[in-house]
């Protein structure tokens, strides 16, 4: 991981720590995702993130990894900085749990700031 994305995600882990509920920006996050033969068989989503806004705004969002049951068995960070107004990334969120059991990804948080 690049020193850019590292501070990327510290950021918004940071971001999401005093957010009450789901966060302001749930409606601006899909999750889409990625092949395990693509992922050296991890888990792995594309974290869509869209500015819907008409104003430049960065974006945190957790990233939750359930189990069959619906605990959580594993959470990931991601962020984006300083959108434009309609512009997309696509950050990553990686689980380094093993494949067995299965896990899902959920997006837990999302705000907007």
């Amino acid at each position: 991981m690049s020193a850019e994305v590292e501070r990327a995600n510290k950021a918004a882990q940071s971001q999401l720590a005093d957010v009450d509920g789901k966060g302001n920006a749930t409606s601006d996050v899909s999750l889409t995702g990625k092949p395990r033969s693509q992922t050296s068989g991890l888990l792995a989503v594309v974290v869509n993130i869209t500015n819907s806004t008409d104003e430049a705004a960065s974006y945190a969002v957790q990233v939750d990894f359930l189990d069959d049951s619906g605990k959580v068995m594993e959470t990931r960070f991601v962020g984006a900085e300083d959108l434009a107004p309609g512009e997309r990334a696509q950050p990553l969120a990686i689980s380094r749990k093993p494949a067995d059991p299965p896990l899902t990804a959920k997006v837990a948080k999302a705000q907007r700031y």
